[in-house]
């Protein structure tokens, strides 16, 4: 069965409290509780199918959301299996706190890219566009990974962006772009990929990549189902559902 989540904190770690005790105790194995960030959307969805396909009776339950809310969330007690994030740092500090357990596996790649709407009201033809400030220019937060990422490689290519929203995480970025709330703001390309109602414009030659890491944590309610969902993340099939979506392979 197929549920995706987005809670604020509290209403998170109550719900996910009531998760783990209606599935029965943790060892029954029946349940596996997924973070994820919002990127990871469309494919975690097909992963968790066909996860759930290969073990019969077990219910994978993906929560997603911006990588640093998610974060915070687990900081906050959240009982949770797994983490996949969209960024290494962020796990990394879990890790420092003693929140995983054992190291994080880097499993997928992204790059980000420019997404207009499918019919390009705004005319957006490079990253120059985001300074006219008769656009409606949205990025992620700088909170979180993709918008970071954004204002890093904005920096870098000299552009300083007319921003009129900063939205929470990339789900919610790409969906005002779908309804034409906005008429550009900076993405990743598998976000594009999986649209219909958007188009991607190059940000230019040089790439603007992130890493997607994946950890069990270190008080997981279901820890054995936590490791073989991993390994499932990892495996040649995980990963060649991944690159259908339009993931980079780790290296």
């Amino acid at each position: 069965m197929v549920e995706r989540h987005y809670f604020w904190v509290v209403g998170l770690v109550v719900s996910m409290f009531a998760a783990v005790a209606c599935s029965g105790s943790s060892s029954d194995g029946d349940t596996i509780i997924v973070f994820a960030a919002s990127s990871l959307t469309d494919v975690f969805g097909q992963i968790e199918a066909e996860f759930e396909a290969n073990n019969p009776g077990v219910d994978v339950i993906v929560s997603l959301g911006g990588s640093s809310s998610l974060r915070e969330q687990i900081r906050a007690g959240a009982p949770v299996d797994v983490f996949a994030s969209a960024n290494e740092e962020i796990v990394a500090s879990l890790a420092d706190e003693g929140l995983l357990f054992g190291a994080a596996t880097v499993f997928a790649t992204n790059s980000l890219t420019i997404a207009v709407p499918a019919e390009n009201p705004g005319a957006v033809t490079s990253v120059g566009d985001l300074e006219r400030e008769e656009l409606l220019v949205g990025l992620c937060g700088a909170a979180v990974p993709c918008g970071e990422l954004a204002l890093s490689a904005l920096d870098s290519l000299n552009v300083e962006p007319s921003i009129d929203t900063n939205e929470p995480d990339v789900r919610a970025l790409i969906t005002k772009i779908e309804l034409g709330e906005l008429d550009v703001g900076i993405v990743y390309e598998t976000d594009v990929l999986a649209s219909e109602f958007a188009t991607a414009i190059s940000l230019g030659g040089e790439a603007f990549d992130t890493n997607y890491p994946i950890a069990t944590l270190a008080d997981a309610p279901n820890s054995n189902g936590a490791q073989d969902f991993v390994d499932f993340v990892v495996s040649a099939e995980g990963m060649s559902i991944l690159s259908s979506f339009g993931f980079g392979a780790s290296t």
